[in-house]
Parts: structure tokens; sequence; C-alpha cells
């Protein structure tokens, strides 16, 4: 505890991630306004059947299987397991969330990761090759049935329609079922970088889920099913998980209120040009970028004197060593993040010297 009379620590303003806000006002407001009512539990809720129409009206088509749940662990976890027998294995990038920050959930239902090296965090129709040639002796391997991509990456590029579209066409040839972690989809569809509609996404993949928590939901992902067949007995795998909410009715409302129109889609925009605003400026300060900023997440390489400045006011991630007097800090923007702390940010970094 501090000494009685101390000063308060000043708090400084985080672009540690994409979720420290809240939900965007519309949706909580959507949830003060439903609370009064009474639903049926577990997802059967009209909030529920209306969020899955919405959706299914973006995506064009109303057959798919939706559903709602928690977290993006869960939805990889969840979908990887209704996906896959025991003996089946998924490959996906060194880099793949499900890889480097799941704690081994895929693992742990029994499943293999197969690591391939990404090309600007992304997998490619010869990667994903690669893996097949390299995992060939059956019955003592585990066979390969899934390919694990993220969109937008871990570093925040996205797949075009051709790299897409490429990699489809190999997943058919090879009897591979495609599966896309959507975490970040709505700022990989709102990117300048972009040529993909939701549809695209649908059409192009087997399964996919569309991130809620990082875009102005308290919680909840939609997880996506394509083909009859797997999503028959999704919901089975959802509540073996844990995840088949008693109250679904929360994530029901606020992917209602996401998807009326397109307040999903306005929200990643904002988020998107918030981090645009901080590549502009350190690039216009004379410093690299590890990675093209194409959506709300920035990797720049900055010398630690200048990060530890940065530091003083603003929490994100030192994400790796450059070298003895350099770093790569990561920063993340969202719908809510405040245009004064993006001036402040770029005014630090554009009048730093050493």
């Amino acid at each position: 505890m501090p000494a009685a009379g101390a000063p308060a620590a000043k708090a400084k303003y985080s672009l540690l991630d994409d979720y420290s806000e809240g939900a965007h006002p519309e949706v909580l407001a959507a949830l003060l306004q439903s609370n009064g009512t009474q639903e049926v539990g577990y997802g059967r809720d009209t909030f529920s059947e209306e969020a899955k129409h919405h959706i299914r009206t973006h995506l064009g088509n109303q057959d798919v299987g939706v559903f709602f749940v928690p977290s993006g662990t869960s939805a990889n976890a969840i979908s990887i397991a209704a996906c896959l027998r025991p003996h089946e294995a998924v490959i996906a990038a060194s880099s793949g969330h499900i890889v480097t920050r799941e704690t081994g959930a895929v693992e742990a239902s029994g499943h293999k990761i197969i690591n391939v090296v990404p090309e600007n965090g992304k997998l490619t129709p010869s990667t994903i090759n690669k893996a097949l040639d390299d995992n060939w002796h059956f019955p003592h391997m585990a066979k390969p049935r899934l390919v694990y991509i993220s969109n937008a990456t871990e570093i925040g590029t996205v797949y075009t329609k051709t790299e897409l579209t490429a990699i489809k066409r190999l997943c058919e040839e090879n009897g591979l079922l495609l599966f896309v972690d959507g975490a970040r989809i709505g700022c990989a569809l709102t990117s300048a970088k972009n040529d993909l509609t939701l549809n695209d996404i649908l059409e192009l993949t087997d399964i996919f889920w569309i991130g809620g928590t990082k875009n102005g939901a308290l919680l909840g992902e939609a997880v996506v099913v394509k083909h009859p067949q797997l999503a028959e007995d999704f919901e089975f795998f959802v509540k073996q998980h844990g995840s088949l909410l008693a109250k679904g009715r929360i994530m029901g409302v606020q992917f209602a209120e996401l998807f009326r129109e397109n307040l999903y889609f306005d929200l990643a925009r904002q988020a998107n040009r918030a981090a645009e605003k901080l590549s502009q400026s350190i690039v216009g300060a004379g410093f690299a970028l590890r990675a093209e900023t194409e959506t709300n997440q920035v990797f720049a390489v900055l010398p630690l004197d200048l990060v530890k400045t940065l530091q003083q006011h603003f929490s994100f991630y030192v994400w790796e060593k450059y070298d003895d007097e350099w770093a790569v800090i990561r920063l993340l923007t969202t719908w809510a993040t405040d245009p004064e702390q993006l001036e402040r940010f770029s005014s630090i970094v554009l009048h730093w010297t050493k």
C-alpha cells in the first residue's frame, strides 16, 4: 500500500491489446434494453436467433451454421476438435495463435500441430506442401487434415483473395479442411490492402469465426460452419468444452447489434485508422516497421532509450529483442483508441532525440 498522502501513480494509456476497453455504447445500450426480458437458455433465445439471421445476411447465405462461444481459444479448440478424428493433425504457422498463445489447448484435445515457418505472417501453398511432404509415414505419423490460418495474421498482415484461393485449391486437392481464425477478421476485411468480402471468406473456407471480443463486444465469437455434416453435431463440442453458456443471450444481443447494419465493420475501420496514424508517425520519424501496418497492429523497431521513454506514458508489449540497442514493440489500437493519446504518442516519437 502506498503511504498515506502519497500521490497516486499516473495511469499509463494502454496500447497493449485490443480488448482492454468494454463494449461499444450501442452494444451496451442493447444489453440494457434486453435485460428485463425472459429468454430461453443455451443460445436458443430470440436475440441469438436474430444475431444469426443478421450474420447470415451479411454472409449472403441463410443455411450455414452459426454458433456463439465466449472466447477465441474456445473458438479454435472447439472448431478443431469438431473437425478432426483423434489421429488427425493441424498445419499452422509457427507464429499462429494456437501454437504460441493458447497453452496447448489444441494438443490437449489430442491433436498434433505441424508447425510451418510463415512468410510475412502467412501460410502459402508451397509451405503447406512441404508440411505434407514431411508428414507422410502413416500410420506412424499423425495425418494432416486441417490447415489453420489467421486473418488478420499475428503480425497484422492480411490474405488477398488470390492467396486464399490458392490455399483453398491446395486443400481441396489434398483432402484438407481450411479453418480461419477470425479474431481480427473485421480489421482484415476493412484493411486498405483487403480485396475479400465476408462471402468470399465463407466460400473459400470450411469453417471460420468472427471475433467480437476485440471489436466492440464485451465478449463472444461467432463460429461459422459451412458444411451441414460439420454443423450437425457442433453444439455437442461446444457443450463438452464448457462453452455453451446458459445465458447465451448475452452474446446474441451483442452480435445482433454489431451486425444489424454495419457497426461491426465501422468499428474495425476506426481501429485500422488509429494504427495507421501511429505507423505514419513512426515511419515519419525515420524508424522502421517490423511488418507493414495493414490492420490494427503496429510492429515498430525502436531504440531502447525511446522505448523506455514511451513506457513512461504508455503500456505496450516489447515483442522481441532486435539487438543490444533496439527492440521490436507491438502497439494495438481499437475502435475506442483516444485520438489525443495518438497525438501524444506521435509527438514523443517525432520529437525524440537520443
